[in-house]
């Protein structure tokens, strides 16, 4: 689709044959990754087996390339299917959140007032 941010030619961090990796522009914290669909569809619903095992694959390279990169207590992962979910860009996509001990995630400002 033209109009998809994702389906541009982004800056890539690592990728395989179905999706790929970059970092989020407006990161919840440090080394907020996204796995994103290189076909374009709008929420995971809609993925192939082989689209999600790569997914998997990248999700735990990307785990594995943050432990390193940033020492986090925990990891988030977090799929909103759909605009009332929380999200954004129409492109199905998985964030790869680490996360710290003692830090607060207000979800309300990330999501834009969607979710109470």
């Amino acid at each position: 689709m033209s109009d998809c941010i994702f389906c541009k030619n982004l800056p890539r961090v690592a990728e395989n044959e179905a999706a790929y990796a970059l970092y989020d522009i407006q990161p919840i914290s440090a080394g907020h990754t996204l796995i994103i669909f290189k076909r374009h569809f709008e929420n995971i619903f809609e993925a192939s087996r082989e689209e999600w095992g790569a997914a998997q694959e990248l999700l735990n390279s990307m785990k594995a390339e943050l432990h390193k990169q940033h020492k986090p207590d925990g990891f988030n992962v977090w799929i909103n299917c759909g605009k009332a979910a929380g999200q954004v860009v129409m492109h199905a996509h998985i964030h790869l959140i680490p996360r710290f001990n003692g830090q607060v995630i207000h979800i309300k400002e990330h999501l834009k007032g969607n979710i109470e």
